[in-house]
């Protein structure tokens, strides 16, 4: 079967809940090196491709030719949580191109921060949302400065067969190591068009990603990404989420990225390696914990580490009072091949 069981929850001696997917863990050759599940089993790639959506304007010039630092080149990668310091710089990325917001055409939502609750991040009063704090608000940014920078039209440049859109697509393809015809096509929910694919080739771009790949043309703008992503985490996510947690435990060595509807990949740049996963369900406690779990198999995790993201396995099920009265625990071993 394609996808197994890879969390299960107990509520006293009793399955509960099991959360069903597949994950693959390749090198930057494509070459399959553990698996759980069919590694080449079919997914949309959602947000975990943001940094591959980038590499047309990296690749033109436009990064060098605006100035932009770790700060933008994290922005582009990012699924943020709306707080002020990612609305200051999808603001800043604008400007540098002489547009503002409006041009965006992600659409708006409550930012992410809102529903997390934490302390000093409430919403002010009589907040009204627009397109900067959706969480794709970077990448979207990123495609408004390549179309100005490059005279394309910005009407519709969220348009599949728009020149921008036909350019992302052969440069994602490239990045995980197949042909353009080969992804399969949706839309994602900030109305860009996103693509499906084996996870072993999600796994390959971010292998890619993190270690590089010195024999395409992708590599040095690949760095230039996974430099910003390992330095700005906080950018790239924000505060309390677990990509940022992921990234500051990996003490630069990891490149992690979440994608929605259970999606996560995590690159180890000393590696050349990287593992990509999905959860059927979509459910991303699942997601994170197994995608702790897939690492602490590969022997990626010293006891720091382990320490650091125990919380993000959320082992016990607690009550509104606290009191513990189930478990979350891992039921798939990898395989190595």
């Amino acid at each position: 079967m394609p996808f197994v069981p890879l969390i299960e929850s107990t509520r006293g001696d009793l399955a509960e809940c099991q959360h069903w997917g597949a994950v693959a863990v390749t090198n930057r050759d494509g070459r399959v090196l553990a698996r759980a599940g069919d590694p080449y089993a079919m997914a949309f790639t959602r947000s975990t491709i943001k940094a591959f959506q980038a590499l047309p304007f990296m690749m033109a010039g436009g990064a060098r030719a605006l100035g932009w630092g770790a700060a933008e080149l994290a922005m582009l990668c990012a699924s943020h949580s709306g707080e002020p310091m990612h609305v200051q710089q999808v603001e800043r990325m604008l400007a540098s191109v002489d547009q503002d917001y409006r041009v965006l055409q992600c659409g708006c939502h409550t930012p992410m921060f809102a529903a997390l609750g934490l302390p000093g991040l409430e919403l002010p009063r009589g907040f009204v949302a627009d397109e900067r704090h959706h969480n794709c608000s970077g990448k979207h940014a990123g495609f408004v400065a390549h179309c100005a920078l490059q005279g394309l039209p910005l009407a519709d440049h969220l348009a599949p067969d728009h020149p921008l859109q036909q350019a992302v697509r052969s440069r994602v393809a490239q990045a995980v190591g197949l042909e353009p015809r080969q992804l399969a096509v949706g839309t994602d929910g900030c109305s860009a068009p996103n693509y499906a694919m084996p996870l072993a080739h999600l796994a390959q771009g971010y292998a890619r990603l993190a270690g590089g790949a010195p024999d395409s043309e992708l590599d040095e703008s690949l760095t230039a990404l996974a430099d910003a992503m390992v330095s700005r985490p906080d950018l790239v996510s924000g505060t309390g989420r677990h990509d940022q947690d992921f990234m500051v435990a990996g003490r630069g060595d990891w490149v992690s990225k979440t994608g929605a509807d259970g999606v996560q990949v995590v690159g180890s740049r000393s590696r050349g390696e990287a593992l990509a996963l999905k959860i059927m369900d979509g459910n991303m406690v699942a997601q994170v914990a197994a995608a702790v779990e897939v690492m602490d198999q590969l022997g990626w995790l010293d006891n720091a580490q382990r320490n650091a993201l125990q919380p993000r396995r959320a082992a016990d099920i607690l009550s509104v009072r606290g009191a513990r009265v189930g478990r979350r625990q891992p039921v798939f071993t990898l395989q190595r091949v």
